[in-house]
């Protein structure tokens, strides 16, 4: 799930010279029969559970998210719901399902994916590479910033990957990325070099004209960074190793501290969707009698959201959010 803003890699072939790992993850994932890109799979919701793909819990709290936005921006004649990484557009057919209607006609629904745009795709949803210029409303990833390519460094060298996995020494890690991993991940061991995420970030939040800008994914901080790094990989609901072959899918946490921009807060997944009226809670037994089928109902919300705000799990994701010329949320 990810834009265009980086040139493809060539495909790679059975014995080819390793490479960095940036190469290599743009080649898997976004070149010729590319993870992410091939066409007739069954998208990323084939292969791992997200917070979308959880619940309609999470499309419903990112409507009333939109909603603030909207009252914001003095409840514009368009307002732009701009989805980067989309997948198959789900989060965005939630969200417009879940607004009122007079909300929703005002609504421009924005899908950046380097996919095509899938068969039997919302009618409602736009398909574009990259986001519009001078939206206003709302931009909003979830688990994109986890797959824009990165390098590997391992004691001050960039580790190098074969196709089939395996790594190498590279040269020594100099000029900008040092730079970055002095600051960001200083010390010896194996980090992952975030610099790419950070300027793809802050280009996407520069088409924003006015509104929020939102990254949602796997992070960590300055002061928790995992000392192995934390590459991986997933293929039909497992996690695999990181095999840059274009069989599964290669990710990274995010290291959303240095991705964040002027005014910019940091909030748990937990904390955000508290905010946004997602609750945990179970009903009053005493409703199991006066309604029963509510009841079940309401029992049935309270576990997808319990799933959704989970310490150790989906609770624990960060939430970055950027705001642009609007007052900071949350507040």
């Amino acid at each position: 799930m990810s834009t265009e803003g980086e040139a493809a890699a060539a495909d790679p072939v059975p014995h080819a010279a390793p490479v960095g790992w940036r190469t290599a993850m743009e080649s898997a994932l976004y070149g010729p029969d590319g993870f992410y890109v091939r066409p007739g799979g069954p998208g990323p919701a084939g292969h791992f559970r997200t917070s979308v793909h959880a619940s309609p819990l999470y499309a419903g709290a990112v409507a009333r998210l939109l909603l603030w936005v909207d009252a914001e921006l003095g409840h514009p004649s368009e307002l732009d719901l701009v989805d980067v990484g989309a997948g198959r557009g789900e989060l965005l057919t939630g969200v417009l399902d879940a607004l009122p209607a007079q909300v929703a006609g005002r609504v421009r629904a924005w899908a950046v994916e380097r996919a095509e745009r899938p068969a039997g795709a919302d009618a409602r949803i736009r398909w574009v590479p990259r986001p519009p210029e001078g939206a206003r409303g709302l931009l909003f990833a979830n688990e994109w910033l986890d797959n824009v390519p990165l390098e590997i460094a391992e004691d001050g060298r960039y580790v190098l990957v074969a196709p089939d996995g395996t790594e190498s020494p590279g040269p020594v890690v100099d000029g900008a990325d040092r730079a970055w991993l002095e600051r960001w991940w200083p010390g010896s061991g194996r980090a992952e070099i975030g610099r790419a995420r950070d300027e793809a970030w802050a280009g996407a939040v520069r088409t924003l004209s006015h509104g929020l800008a939102v990254a949602v994914d796997y992070a960590h901080t300055r002061g928790t960074r995992p000392p192995y790094g934390t590459l991986t990989g997933f293929r039909a609901g497992r996690e695999v190793a990181p095999v840059p072959d274009g069989s599964c899918d290669v990710t990274a946490h995010v290291a959303l501290d240095a991705c964040a921009g002027e005014g910019a807060v940091l909030v748990a997944q937990r904390e955000a969707l508290a905010l946004l009226g997602v609750s945990g809670a179970r009903p009053p037994l005493a409703m199991a009698s006066s309604d029963p089928a509510g009841y079940v109902r309401a029992l049935a919300r309270a576990g997808e959201a319990a799933e959704l705000t989970a310490r150790g799990g989906l609770g624990d994701f960060g939430w970055l959010v950027q705001p642009v010329g609007v007052r900071p949320w949350p507040a």
